[in-house]
């Protein structure tokens, strides 16, 4: 049997969802995996709902098809929370990370996950990204976060993938 771990991203058109994506399955190749990141998104205005995912393994991925059942679930925009299905398809094991400045337990509420064992990690990744880069790109603290409550990535991978692949981008 195929092992994968699955990561679908929420957001609205230019919070850098698709580049978070795209950033993930980078680093995720240059530690030695195999990935597939992909967006879902139509020709959106800006603040559109949009959808990206990842898929990781240690071995070739076969599978082409849209992410179904992710284990990881990063929202960039918590009122998206109740107007599209961001616990869709997830296990009960699901690990949900969102960009709020509300606390885990409220979280786990409006998502519907009382009784679950789903794990809820907030952080103001607004707020952070503001501070660090003067631009409001939760992405890139939600990837922070995922490299910290997970196995798969390490936040030294990201770095170094944002070192390489974006410096010029956002040096002064």
């Amino acid at each position: 049997m195929e092992s994968y771990i699955e990561v679908r991203w929420h957001g609205r058109a230019q919070q850098g969802i698709v580049t978070a994506a795209k950033v993930l399955g980078e680093a995720c190749l240059m530690s030695g995996k195999f990935v597939q990141a992909f967006p879902e998104f139509g020709p959106e205005r800006m603040g559109a709902p949009v959808r990206a995912y990842n898929r990781i393994s240690d071995n070739p991925i076969r599978l082409h098809c849209q992410v179904t059942e992710p284990r990881y679930v990063l929202i960039a925009d918590s009122t998206l929370i109740g107007t599209v299905g961001v616990t869709d398809g997830t296990p009960d094991n699901a690990v949900f990370i969102i960009n709020t400045h509300q606390d885990p337990g409220e979280m786990r509420t409006r998502l519907g996950l009382d009784g679950s064992t789903a794990r809820v990690y907030t952080l103001d990744a607004t707020t952070i990204s503001l501070e660090t880069i003067g631009r409001v790109m939760p992405n890139t603290p939600l990837l922070g976060a995922l490299a910290k409550v997970t196995e798969f990535i390490t936040l030294e991978a990201l770095i170094d993938n944002f070192r390489e692949n974006y410096a010029k981008k956002f040096s002064s």
